[in-house]
């Protein structure tokens, strides 16, 4: 199968950058063959036409290549996790503006049963039963650019529990069969812990009853996070004061819609397009995120449910649970739409580069592929950008918004306007609010 050919002076580019990022991320690797067949994977997944196979990054009449990959990426012993961490770490400094952890959830179609974690499951992303691989990413997203730097692969209860389908897929004996929010909240859990990163909020799609040992593991670990939930989601709220009975408990939906009246109207620009758009937002605190078979205690930290429309709607239609109840609620729109730009970054970059096109069957295999595939994505964006991070300029004037009380929405006060800085914000939450009791009607995010 035949190579795409790029333009010499893009071609040149790449291979630097790609050079580049050997040295700074790849030191773990005990050997320098290793780092020399890496580097040759990393040039195949950018440069290579068509499925990024390993016969295919080989090339035609290169059996040594193709024997010599395949020992690289699906038998060397290689750890992944240092040159995952090596990446996260470097991409901090590098990308331009980071603002949040946001997990992605991938689903492979499969037509065999030999791939690792391949099963016949219910994907929601899909709507229906398919034969396939579940996994997850976790991106490093800016409103800019977004970069995959962890994964998660789902393991159906057969393919640990059957000895020999484990011990053929080489799969470890500390994994376990969770859920794809399972597998990702624990992924988080470490990377917070282990991997010496600065705090950020982290931003999922989580299911009904997932979420409370989603809510307990983040808080546990004071990891800020903004979670999209159904509308179906029972929440409770109210019950706080002499005269207001409770607490209650409706669907979120309901709960939102009843407080129509507290909209406020935010535009915005959506992520890849060039038009405006604009959203009405209100918020209430609640207490708790009960699940039918495991009640939540009220938790520590108050949580805050933000529902939106679209200009036209008569209903809400998205709502998320965010235990960052200080913040204005276009700056948690903001965290929360951040999910829009690592799709349309997994479209236009990810899958090119082969994240999906892994077709050896070890645990190991499919993660070393899947970090490859990882810098792949990092040397692109960083190569099209092609300079150095801008320098932060700090803060322009902002506005901020009274937190809801239980059974009280956040209250809208004068129409103040809010532009956030064109410049690198902070690290990790942005700015805390300079006006106290004030919040805007109308607020422009991006």
């Amino acid at each position: 199968m035949a190579r795409v050919v790029l333009p010499e002076d893009s071609t040149k580019e790449i291979s630097e950058l790609i050079d580049v990022l050997i040295s700074l991320l790849f030191e773990s690797l005990p050997r320098r063959d290793q780092r020399n067949w890496a580097r040759v994977y990393l040039n195949g997944l950018v440069r290579t036409t068509g499925k990024k196979t390993i016969r295919n990054i080989a090339g035609t009449g290169a059996s040594s290549v193709e024997q010599s990959l395949q020992q690289f990426i699906s038998k060397s012993p290689w750890d992944w996790t240092p040159v995952r961490r090596s990446l996260a770490q470097h991409l901090e400094r590098t990308a331009q503006r980071p603002l949040a952890w946001v997990l992605q959830p991938m689903v492979i179609e499969k037509a065999g049963d030999r791939s690792v974690g391949v099963g016949r499951q219910f994907v929601p992303q899909l709507g229906r039963t398919a034969n396939c691989q579940q996994a997850g990413g976790i991106w490093l997203a800016s409103s800019e650019a977004s970069f995959p730097v962890e994964w998660t692969l789902t393991l159906p209860g057969p393919w640990t529990g059957e000895l020999l389908r484990r011990r053929r897929a080489g799969i470890p004996d500390t994994a376990r069969s969770l859920t794809p929010a399972q597998d990702a909240v624990q992924a988080v859990q470490r990377m917070a812990a282990t991997w010496q990163l600065q705090r950020r909020p982290v931003v999922m799609e989580v299911a009904n009853c997932d979420l409370p040992q989603s809510i307990e593991s983040f808080a546990a670990q004071d990891i800020p996070f903004v979670f999209k939930v159904d509308g179906s989601l029972p929440v409770s709220f109210g019950g706080a004061g002499r005269h207001k009975p409770g607490p209650h408990t409706a669907p979120a939906r309901e709960l939102i819609d009843s407080l129509r009246s507290q909209r406020r109207v935010v535009e915005w620009t959506r992520h890849g397009r060039a038009e405006g758009a604009v959203t009405l937002l209100t918020a209430a605190s609640i207490l708790a995120t009960p699940c039918e078979d495991r009640p939540l205690p009220v938790p520590s930290t108050p949580l805050l449910l933000v529902g939106a429309w679209t200009e036209a709607a008569l209903l809400p239609s998205e709502f998320w649970v965010t235990n960052i109840g200080d913040r204005p609620l276009a700056q948690l729109f903001l965290l929360a739409k951040l999910t829009d730009r690592v799709s349309l970054d997994f479209t236009e970059t990810c899958e090119p580069v082969g994240i999906r096109d892994f077709e050896g069957r070890s645990f190991r295999g499919w993660h070393h592929h899947a970090t490859l595939a990882s810098v792949a994505h990092a040397a692109k964006l960083l190569g099209a950008r092609g300079g150095a991070p801008e320098a932060y300029a700090g803060p322009t004037r902002s506005a901020a918004t009274r937190p809801a009380t239980p059974g009280r929405p956040a209250a809208a006060a004068s129409p103040t306007t809010v532009r956030l800085p064109a410049a690198r914000p902070p690290a990790a939450l942005p700015p805390r609010p300079l006006v106290p009791g004030q919040a805007a009607l109308r607020e422009y995010i991006r």
